[in-house]
């Protein structure tokens, strides 16, 4: 894309598409749209005015989308790429994106419930020692 004489793609395909997601919601992070299932981020338009939304992707995950689509998608700046965020650009295929958003959703959904059954399986553990 050329950033001086482009229109940057509108976010309204993500955003459509995040919402869609189960029990998924927008808020906000830092002045940026996020979406978030169960308070937690898992996708942001937080480079939208460069046509670009940002998933929440495992670090293996992210090795694979850059794989297939390369012209679609590149690692976050610096230490958050590293760990996985990933930027998507917002033109790309609605299928690529749909997917793209699946995967970051599942993984913030998949984080929460291991970490409720830790929780779960503390209290249960600290009950029978009483």
């Amino acid at each position: 894309m050329n950033k001086t004489t482009e229109t940057p793609p509108s976010p309204d395909l993500f955003r459509r598409l995040a919402l869609a997601l189960p029990e998924a919601a927008e808020s906000s992070h830092m002045g940026a749209p996020d979406f978030r299932i169960h308070d937690r981020i898992f996708a942001t338009l937080a480079y939208g005015s460069k046509g670009l939304g940002t998933l929440k992707l495992t670090p293996e995950q992210q090795a694979g989308f850059l794989a297939d689509a390369p012209d679609l998608f590149t690692p976050a700046p610096g230490g958050w790429g590293r760990m996985g965020m990933t930027l998507v650009r917002l033109d790309a295929p609605e299928e690529v994106l749909a997917g793209a958003l699946s995967t970051a959703f599942h993984n913030t959904l998949a984080k929460q419930t291991a970490k409720k059954r830790t929780a779960s399986a503390s209290k249960s553990r600290a009950r029978r020692l009483q």
